[in-house]
């Protein structure tokens, strides 16, 4: 059962920051970074692994989305990676693995170059943060909703959005988010100097992606890998920008086997 609660963090540079994290399940421990879609976009994948897998699944609420708070010093994606840090701090898990999709990618990576001892495994599941010459992040802020679907679904149709049917609350839901995503991301959706820090990643990585994604390309994605130390780079059939939603076993299956793969050796072998 997922429990919803507010976190109150002090964040180096930052100040307060409040958070609110759904934490559901018990055993190998993930931290869940959801991307522009806001967290309803990784709340389907979190059920699947913890009601298939000895999982506990921590899925925060970026500041600022979903009509949460965001204290005006924190509007960096930088920003976001040290208080996911802190929040791994206060609840004192070990051996995480950080899964991150779309900007959620970007977040994790950022978190894999604070050195937090807390990180054991980080998977980037069609991720952006990282600039590729003659592969750009398409310009997201320029779709419309039935753009988003064609850019991000292998079968769009399945996924289509009719905004006319949206309450007014869920336009204003909507809006927020993507003014909050343009505050963390930029329009370029990408910071020039990560790829290049990359190279100081020592946790092990894996990068995901969806062989349909029109968001950001394959060869964007075989680039991400190949700037991490020992990445390894993973192809899905028949997906999109955002797999953890059009196929979630698929994802379900390469995460976990990763997690575990990577996972402490524990002297009681747990």
């Amino acid at each position: 059962m997922s429990t919803d609660t507010k976190h109150n963090l002090i964040v180096e540079g930052i100040g307060p920051v409040e958070v609110t994290v759904s934490d559901a399940g018990s055993g190998h421990p993930f931290l869940l970074l959801h991307g522009g879609a806001g967290p309803l976009s990784v709340a389907g994948f979190a059920g699947l692994l913890t009601s298939t897998r000895p999982a506990r699944v921590i899925t925060p609420t970026h500041p600022g989305f979903s009509a949460t708070p965001r204290p005006d010093r924190l509007d960096t994606v930088a920003g976001l990676a040290r208080v996911y840090v802190a929040l791994l701090d206060q609840l004192e898990v070990e051996d995480v693995t950080v899964i991150g999709n779309s900007i959620g990618g970007w977040i994790a990576s950022e978190m894999m170059l604070l050195g937090s001892p807390r990180i054991g495994s980080v998977v980037l599941v069609d991720g952006v943060g990282i600039e590729v010459a003659g592969h750009p992040v398409v310009d997201f802020f320029s779709l419309t909703l039935d753009q988003v679907a064609e850019y991000s679904y292998h079968d769009p149709e399945r996924f289509r959005i009719d905004p006319t049917a949206m309450s007014e609350a869920q336009r204003a839901v909507f809006a927020g988010n993507r003014s909050t995503l343009a505050v963390y991301a930029g329009q370029s959706m990408g910071d020039p100097t990560l790829r290049g820090r990359l190279g100081n990643v020592a946790v092990p990585a894996l990068v995901v992606w969806g062989d349909s994604d029109r968001i950001v390309d394959i060869d964007y994605g075989r680039a991400f890998a190949a700037a991490i130390p020992g990445a390894t780079f993973v192809l899905l059939p028949d997906t999109g920008h955002v797999p953890q939603i059009e196929t979630p076993e698929q994802v379900l299956t390469s995460v976990w086997d990763f997690a575990a793969a990577h996972a402490a050796v524990r002297p009681n072998g747990g």
